[in-house]
C-alpha cells in the first residue's frame, strides 16, 4: 500500500505540474495565435484534471495514506506531500469541477476578442494547481505558499475584464479580504509550529490554553476566504 500510496502522490503532482507547464505554454502561444492558446490551455487544465481525478479516485478506493517530504531552500520548509481518504475525498470535485469550468470557459469566453486567453489559460490552470497543492501540503509553509498563489491568481481572474469599474472594485476588494484572512492564518500556524518545533502538521501542537485563540484565528482565516 505505500508503494501504490506513493504511486498515485506522484501522479497527482504530476496533474499538478501538467498545469502549470500548460497554463505558462498558453500565455507563452497567446502573443501569436489565440486559437492555439485556447487549445494549450484548455487541453492541458482537462488532461490533468482527468488525470487527477483518476488518482484521486484510486487513493480513496485503495484508502492510502503517506507523506513524502523533499528538502527546499525556505526556512522552516519542507516540501511535504501527502494523500489520505479525506484528501482524495475533496480531490475529487476540486478536479471535477475544474475541468468542467474549463470545457465551460472555452465556449463562454467565445469570441475571445483581444481578451487575451493566454492570461486567463495561465491564471485558471495555476489556480486548480494551487488548490490541489492546499489539499496536498503537509507543511505549513507550503500550504501558506499554495494559499496565497490561490488568492493572487484568484485576483486576476476575477479581474479579467479588467475595463470596466465595478469588476476591479470587486476584484481589489477580494485581494484586501484574502490577505486579513492570511494575516490570520499567518499567526495561526506560527503559533501551531512555535509549539510543536516544526512547521510539519504532524508535529503541529497547541500551547497550553490557546484552544479557544486558535479556534478563532482559524476561524476568521478559513472564513474570510469562504
Amino acid at each position: 500500500m505505500p508503494a501504490q500510496g506513493s504511486i498515485l502522490l506522484f501522479c497527482l503532482l504530476g496533474a499538478v505540474g501538467l498545469l502549470v507547464a500548460s497554463g505558462i505554454a498558453s500565455a507563452v502561444a497567446g502573443r501569436r495565435s489565440e486559437r492555439w492558446s485556447v487549445r494549450l490551455g484548455a487541453v492541458g487544465a482537462v488532461t490533468s484534471c482527468l488525470a487527477g481525478l483518476g488518482a484521486a479516485a484510486l487513493a480513496l478506493a485503495l484508502r492510502a495514506d503517506v507523506v513524502r517530504s523533499f528538502a527546499w531552500n525556505m526556512p522552516y520548509g519542507a516540501f511535504a506531500a501527502g494523500i489520505d481518504p479525506l484528501t482524495a475525498f475533496f480531490l475529487l470535485p476540486t478536479f471535477l469541477l475544474s475541468g468542467l469550468a474549463a470545457i465551460y470557459a472555452v465556449g463562454y469566453f467565445r469570441p475571445w476578442n483581444g481578451r487575451n486567453p493566454g492570461r486567463f489559460w495561465l491564471f485558471y490552470n495555476a489556480l486548480v494547481a494551487s488548490m490541489a497543492v492546499v489539499l496536498l501540503a503537509r507543511n505549513g509553509v507550503l500550504f501558506l505558499v499554495a494559499w496565497e498563489a490561490m488568492a493572487l491568481t484568484s485576483f486576476f481572474l476575477v479581474i479579467h475584464d479588467d475595463a470596466a469599474a465595478g469588476v476591479r472594485e470587486a476584484g481589489w476588494t477580494y485581494l484586501v479580504a484574502s490577505h486579513v484572512g492570511m494575516a490570520f492564518l499567518l499567526a495561526l500556524f506560527f503559533l501551531l509550529g512555535r509549539a510543536g518545533g516544526s512547521q510539519d502538521f504532524a508535529a503541529f501542537a497547541a500551547p497550553a490554553g490557546s484552544a479557544g485563540g486558535l479556534f478563532l484565528l482559524a476561524l476568521v482565516g478559513f472564513g474570510t476566504k469562504a
